[in-house]
Parts: structure tokens; sequence; C-alpha cells
């Protein structure tokens, strides 16, 4: 096991107190994860000293949400490459635990983009129906935050629901998310140790964001594992957020491509529908299109300062200035922070083309089968395209194919939906929850 040096969340008011987790073998190393911007779902953290105060955290616990759901659903920089290797030891990593707002995805569990919470802050999402064929959704929900892979993953499992879900806000967690959630809190903890950690801006959220990618990515190369490794970069043009589950690094392979895998449970001892699976698969294409993406080098710095109102010389705060110090790249200001993740994305190769996706069942974690496939670069464009095509406004929500329409049966807004709830293809011992969009 390793140790971490960074969180995932969004900006916070200063002096706000988040929740953050280091790698267990680094478990005396802290440091602070927050959001980089206000956003919309809020978590209230409090400790001895500083009373409750409600902050949002770029968690990808929404992502763990909508695996539940769909589960339960049927150099630049300072310090040489050497330096960076000598300290992977030293390095700590940390993770929002509070629900966090990020630009489409928000997570339960500790922090966590796929899949959790609004990078940067936009005014709370309007919810009168009118505006909705003035301004897109992706401009009045996502400005200056971008989307989640959640976003569009809940996106691809029903447009006419993501619909529902920003105007009129998420359903409740069921049973079945909140002990999707608990596994992967368990599965991150494996890995990394939860703790406390101040960030007073937008940019010390970013800053942690960063440090745990790098953290992440250093135990990768060490250990051959990391967990709720957050990401940030382009999808077709559109900035995205997500967190991805596990990354593994093959030991007996001569060339050595990290595997992308994500955890999703089950209520009952069945495999999921095939819409289930695809949506799985698109969450993970998703993951693979970033990732890649980052390692590339194709990562706009002044863009991303510029998109999420970033300012890349405010001097970070002493809690996260020593983090970096200790860890092995000292770091002054967030441009520093990100010359480090830039290094640290040249070191690292593009993902395996095979992603894999694991069924658990929830009652005993027992393994109830494996979905290895391929990577496919055309499909995931058409999908990502057509999800962009409703985001911006090209056109009105779509509703599932009428194959697929036993899904309006498990959905909180049949009862307003143009489309028929009494349908009459239902699936037999399927546990079917929609996927509801996350902020990771």
């Amino acid at each position: 096991m390793r140790s971490l040096p960074f969180p995932t969340g969004h900006a916070a008011p200063d002096g706000h107190c988040r929740t953050c987790v280091y790698p267990v073998a680094a478990a005396s190393a802290i440091m602070s994860h927050s959001p980089s911007s206000p956003t919309t779902s809020t978590t209230t953290v409090s400790d001895d000293k500083n009373p409750k105060i409600p902050i949002e955290i770029v968690t990808e616990e929404e992502m763990t949400l909508i695996e539940a759901a769909l589960t339960a659903a049927a150099a630049a920089i300072a310090a040489p490459a050497a330096q960076f290797h000598r300290n992977y030891r030293s390095i700590r990593s940390i993770t929002l635990l509070s629900k966090r707002g990020l630009s489409s995805c928000t997570a339960t569990r500790s922090t966590d983009i796929e899949d959790s919470g609004r990078v940067v802050g936009s005014g709370s999402p309007q919810k009168n129906k009118k505006n909705k064929g003035i301004v897109s959704f992706l401009h009045q929900y996502r400005k200056a935050r971008g989307l989640s892979v959640t976003d569009f993953t809940a996106t691809e499992w029903c447009e006419k629901q993501m619909e529902y879900v920003l105007l009129y806000g998420k359903p409740k967690k069921t049973k079945a998310m909140q002990a999707g959630s608990a596994r992967h809190a368990v599965l991150e903890e494996e890995v990394i140790k939860r703790v406390k950690v101040q960030a007073e801006s937008a940019e010390d959220v970013w800053a942690i964001k960063f440090m745990n990618f790098i953290v992440g990515a250093n135990q990768l190369i060490f250990d051959g594992l990391t967990r709720e490794l957050p990401l940030v970069g382009f999808i077709e043009g559109v900035w995205t957020v997500g967190i991805i589950d596990e990354i593994r690094m093959p030991v007996s392979e001569s060339t050595r491509f990290p595997i992308l895998v994500d955890t999703k449970t089950r209520v009952r001892a069945t495999l999921p529908s095939e819409p289930q699976r695809r949506n799985g698969r698109l969450q993970l294409m998703c993951y693979k299109n970033m990732w890649d993406s980052l390692i590339a080098d194709r990562f706009p710095s002044q863009k991303f300062y510029e998109f999420f109102s970033l300012n890349p010389h405010q001097i970070l705060n002493q809690e996260i200035r020593e983090s970096t110090a200790k860890s092995g790249f000292p770091s002054e200001t967030l441009s520093d922070v990100v010359r480090y993740f830039l290094n640290s994305c040249s070191l690292l190769p593009k993902a395996h083309d095979r992603l894999l996706l694991r069924y658990e069942l929830q009652e005993d974690q027992t393994l109830l089968g494996e979905d290895e496939f391929a990577y496919e670069h055309d499909w995931l464009t058409d999908q990502i395209k057509s999800c962009l095509e409703f985001w911006q406004g090209k056109r009105e929500a779509s509703f599932p194919p009428m194959e697929e329409r036993w899904k309006c049966r498990f959905c909180k807004f049949a009862s307003i939906c143009p489309t028929n709830p009494n349908s009459e293809v239902s699936p037999k011992s399927e546990e079917v929850i929609p996927p509801e969009p996350s902020q990771e």
C-alpha cells in the first residue's frame, strides 16, 4: 500500500474543514481536500473547535450512487523524476469524504469523479421549467463546473429522467444505493485512510485534487494498485470530471498498461441486464478517454484556470504547502501543483484497451461475475455526442426505446412522465434503480 498526498473536491468557503483520506501505509500523513467552487449539494462537517459548516464536495460519490443505482437498477517541475520516486513512500493521499458538488458528480463515499460534486461555484440550479427552452441545461446547471462522467451515464440511461432530476432534484437514496456507497468506502479504506484537512479556497480544493492524482499515480507505479483516482479533462470538447474506482498495473506483461476497473454491487445474486452493463461500459470508456488524453499531454492549463475561475498564482494554505513539501514536490501555488501533475501524467502509459466491470453481491461481497470488454472509441464518441445534444439544448430529451421502457416502472418521476408507466415489458428477477446524476 502507498501513501497518497491529496484529496478530491470542490472549492469551499474560507476556513471550511474537509474530510479527506490517506493511503493506509502512510496513515501519518494528512492533507485536506475541498471542492474548487461553491456548488448546490452540501454536507456539514464539524469538529470540536469549529462550528458546523455546510460544504460542497466534488466527490465521485455520485459515481458511487450511479453504480449502486445501476447495480440496484438492473522541469516545469522543481524536482526531477528521481526525487519523486525517492519520496513516493512518504507521499500522502487525501480524498474528501463529505458529499461534494462538482460539475456533475456527487459522491457519498469518501469523495470522489464517476463517477461527485461540483467543482466550481455556480448558482443553485433553477427549477423553472420555462428556462429549458431559453438556456441549455449545460449552461444552466453546469456552467463553470463542467459535466461529470456520471452525468453522461445517467443521461444515457434515460434523458427524460435526467431532465427531471435537474428540474426537480434527485430522489432519495435507496437502501441499495447506500449499501453500494458503503462497499466502495470499504474498498477505498483498504488502500487509503480518511482524515480531515483544511481548504480555504477553490484553488486549495483543486490543488488537493491534483495532489491526490500525483499520489495515486505514484502508488500505481510502485504498488501496482490505486483506487478513487480523480480525473479532469475534455470529452468531446466539454470539461469533465470523474473518479476511477480502481486502477491495476499488470506485473506479468512485458508492456504494462494500467487496467481500469469499476465495481458494482447487486442486491440479488443475478447479473445485470444488458442496458445496465452497457451503461457501466460507457462509464469506464469515459475514464479511459480522459486518462489517455491526460497521458498524451492534452491538458490546456490556461483554459482550465479560465473555465473554473481559478487564480493559478494564489498562494495555497500552509497545511497544503507543508504537505506538498513533505511529499517531495514543494508547491507554493496552484500552478506549481499543476506542473507536478502534468509531470506525473508524462510518466504514465495509456490505459489498457481492455476494461473490467466487476459485479458483487451486497450481502457478502461474493463475486457474481466480471465483464471484460474492449474500448470502442467510435461507439463512445457516438454516445457522448448524443448525450451532449441533450445537454447543449440542441433537442428535447428522448425516452428509452420501447424494449427498455421497463425502466419506467422503477422511475420516481413516472407519474409525471409522458411515457406510459405501465409498460408491458418488465425484467424478471431484476433489481432496477435508475441511475441518478452525480457530482464527481
